[in-house]
Formats: structure tokens, sequence, C-alpha cells
């Protein structure tokens, strides 16, 4: 199978944006080193800062971009924005319905039963988050590399600041797997590995997406609304409620808006 030029560009980029963004989880989550407890305003400020990213992401870096496709495609721009952001939502609620996993403040685990251990359900619950954000930054730097001009400049633009911001809200994303993790008596050492592990789908997910974009370029604006609405599922159903827990909630809806003004500004500097 031969590839041709843009394509192979489009995979570099996927790796090196995504390979950022894994690096970033990483980095989070060797807080575990220098903290030494789990602080509840610390991880309501984390959990409100991803969210806020993931919010502006949502609409500047996929629906607008899903949008403007469209309607370069013939299409009714609104209908595949809908209508993937929708396909996106009952995606995630599935994943959250079936798949076994535990929030760091519950008790009991959602999904189905199972003999998994709580530290398992523990990064399987941010693993659950990370699918949505390695497609949205592959798809982004796949649709640069089909682009041409001033076009594909533009969406480079868009892939590299998404990146950038999925990167920013994946700091505070590891450090609220690996905190909660030592908190349940884990190692720090494994406490990182794991926090640092459960960003690894970001670049299978992101390179899987270029690796069939050639096949999918007629439904990319379906795609792209489609992360945008699994995204803004995860902000809805669980980092909001998450970083209001307890006392002091204006310090999460504060982290809230400090990732929704950054990444806006990202996209709209660099897109």
């Amino acid at each position: 199978m031969q590839f041709d030029s843009s394509f192979m560009q489009s995979i570099t980029w996927a790796v090196l944006g995504c390979g950022f963004t894994w690096l970033m989880t990483t980095a989070g989550s060797a807080v575990v080193f220098f903290f030494r407890k789990d602080r509840a305003i610390t991880h309501r400020i984390f959990l409100g800062f991803a969210a806020g990213v993931m919010i502006a992401a949502s609409v500047w870096s996929l629906l607008n971009p899903a949008i403007e496709q469209a309607e370069e495609l013939g299409q009714i721009g609104w209908i595949p924005a809908a209508g993937g952001f929708l396909l996106g939502v009952a995606f995630l609620m599935a994943l959250d319905t079936f798949l076994p996993h535990l929030h760091a403040e519950e008790n009991e685990p959602e999904g189905i039963k199972t003999s998994w251990k709580r530290t398992t359900l523990l990064v399987s619950a941010v693993t659950l988050h990370n699918i949505p954000e390695g497609m949205s930054v592959g798809l982004l730097f796949a649709m640069a590399g089909q682009a041409t001009g001033a076009e594909a400049t533009a969406y480079l633009g868009m892939a590299i600041a998404l990146a950038i911001g999925m990167g920013l809200q994946n700091f505070p994303e590891g450090a609220a797997i690996s905190l909660p993790l030592r908190r349940e008596g884990m190692s720090r050492g494994k406490a990182f590995v794991l926090g640092s592990l459960s960003g690894i789908v970001e670049p299978i997910f992101g390179i899987l997406v270029v690796l069939v974009s050639g096949k999918i370029a007629p439904f990319m604006p379906w795609m792209l609304s489609f992360a945008a609405g699994a995204m803004i599922y995860v902000v809805v159903e669980e980092l909001i409620p998450e970083a209001h827990l307890g006392e002091h909630s204006n310090i999460g809806t504060l982290g809230v808006i400090a990732g929704f003004v950054i990444m806006m500004v990202l996209d709209v500097a660099l897109g």
C-alpha cells in the first residue's frame, strides 16, 4: 500500500499532536510525586478547567469547522452538525452505560457488574474521556492534510490550537487520576504509570482516524460534530458535576471559565 506525501504528513502531525497531549497527561500524572494529599479544592479546579477547554474546543474547533465543511460539500450545514453531535452523545452514553468505571468521589461503580478492582475502575473512567479527545485532534490534522493552500493552513492552525488546548486540559486530568489512585493506597510510582497510560488512547484513536480519513472524507463534518457531542457529554455528565462537589463551588466555576477563555483564545489566534 502506497501513501502520498500529504497523507504521511497528516500521520506525522497526528503523531506529534496526539503525542503532545499524551505527554501532558503524563506530566499531570507526575503531580502525584509532589502533592502529599489529594486536596478537594485542587481536584475541582482541575476538573473545571478541563470542562471549560472541552466546551470551547467543541464549538470553535469542531462544530464550526463541521458546519463550514458541510456547506462546502453542498450539504445543509446544520444537519451533519446536529446529527453527528447527537450520535457522539449516544456513543458516549452507551460506553458510560456498559463500560465498568468509577468516579473518584463515588463508592458505587457504573456500567455492567465486574470483578475489576476499584483502582482499575478509576482509570477506566478517565480513559473513557480521552477517546473523543484523541479523535478530535486526529480529525483536524487529517483535514489539514486533505486541504490545500490557505484552507490547509487554517485547518492546521486549528489542529495545533486543539492539540495545545487538549494538552493543557490533560495536565489536570492526569493529576485527577493519579492523585485519587494514591489516595486509594497505591504507590506513587504505580499511580503515575496508570495515570499516564490512561491517556494512551488519545494517540491511538487520533492516528486511527487519520488512517481511515481517506475513506470517511465525505463524512468528515459528521465525524467532527460526533467528537464534539462526545466531549460535551463528558463535560455535562461528569466533569462539571464533579467540579462542584462540596463547598466553594465558585472555584470549580472559575476553573471552567479559565479553561474556556484559554481554549477560545488559542483557537482564534491560531485558527
